[in-house]
Formats: C-alpha cells, sequence, structure tokens
C-alpha cells in the first residue's frame, strides 16, 4: 500500500507543547484534500508501584473535560531527553517518586487519525515517593491502592483517561507474581 503524498504544508499554530499543521495530500488513488493534524512530540505514561506493592494514581483536574480524571503520571517528551528520561522526570515532577528499576512496556499512537503523538508505557518499580514538583497547570491528588483495585479500575471505566487505563492493563503481566 503506497504512502499518502505531501504537496504542501503550514503551520496554523505553535506551542511549547504541540503544533496544529494543515497538509495538503494526493492519496495513493490520486484524491487531493486538506488533512489537518496535531503534530506532537510524543509522550509518556508511566505505572508506578511502591516498595509494597501499591500501585500510584493521580486525580487530575482537566479543563478540557471539565473534571477530574483517574491517570497514572504522564508527560510530554521534551527536546534532547528520551521517552525514559522523559517518565522519570515525570514520575519525580508529579508525585515525587524516584523508582528502583524502570521497564520499558510498549508504545502505541493515542488518537492517529488527528494527530502524530505516540505514547511510551513505562513501569517504574520499587518507587519511594517524596516531594513532588508540579507545575502550575496540575491540580491532583494522590491515591495509592492495591494492583488488583488499580486493573478493576482499569477494566470498569473508572480511569476514563485512555491511555492511563492502557498502561495499567498492559503491565498487569509485570504486576502479578
Amino acid at each position: 500500500m503506497a504512502a499518502w503524498e505531501t504537496l504542501d504544508r503550514h503551520y496554523l499554530w505553535h506551542s511549547r507543547w504541540y503544533n496544529l499543521r494543515q497538509d495538503r495530500v494526493r492519496t495513493a488513488a490520486g484524491h487531493e484534500f486538506t488533512y489537518t493534524l496535531v503534530e506532537h512530540p510524543g509522550a509518556v505514561w508511566v505505572v508506578p508501584v511502591t516498595g509494597d506493592g501499591q500501585v500510584v494514581l493521580i486525580w487530575s483536574y482537566r479543563y478540557p473535560v471539565g473534571d477530574y480524571c483517574c491517570e497514572v503520571p504522564a508527560g510530554g517528551l521534551l527536546p534532547g531527553l528520551g521517552p525514559e528520561e522523559a517518565a522519570r522526570r515525570e514520575l519525580l515532577e508529579e508525585v515525587g517518586g524516584q523508582p528502583a528499576a524502570m521497564h520499558y512496556v510498549g508504545r502505541f499512537y493515542t488518537s492517529n487519525g488527528i494527530s502524530s503523538e505516540i505514547a511510551y508505557v513505562y513501569l517504574a518499580t520499587g518507587v519511594e515517593l517524596g516531594e513532588a514538583d508540579r507545575e502550575p497547570t496540575e491540580d491532583l491528588e494522590l491515591r495509592l491502592v492495591s494492583v488488583d483495585e488499580a486493573l478493576r479500575m482499569a477494566r470498569s471505566g473508572e480511569i476514563s483517561d485512555g491511555p492511563s487505563a492502557l498502561a495499567l492493563l498492559w503491565c498487569e503481566a509485570l504486576l502479578r507474581p
């Protein structure tokens, strides 16, 4: 299957987190149209587990949906930082977490119809919690739950952030000895 050809590209908007881009494209079948997408550098989702086996979840206020959502720590990639470094940074920033070990679990596209964002999933084990260093936009509350409870919440929809739920489910085999 042939890829689409980009005929023209311009940016509608830039921010430090992502850009809004509009491309004029031609499909392999010769159809031409305008495609608008979010150009994103990628992000990480970290499933943190303490030394005594508790999963660290956060309830974070999300302005676009006007609600608190249950999530695992997550954040965007920055230039010059690889995904594991970003995972460690987000863990420390959001929950004050220092892991004994980080395990790469996998990657996926978060919204491949409208965005180029790639999500990298890590399991952080032996996490010791300390003082968080949150950004001013981070309005969140920490909660520790058992592995069984975290997985139940991911399956039931109580964790409404899709990437967080998927990250937990992908880690299941590693969370159960």
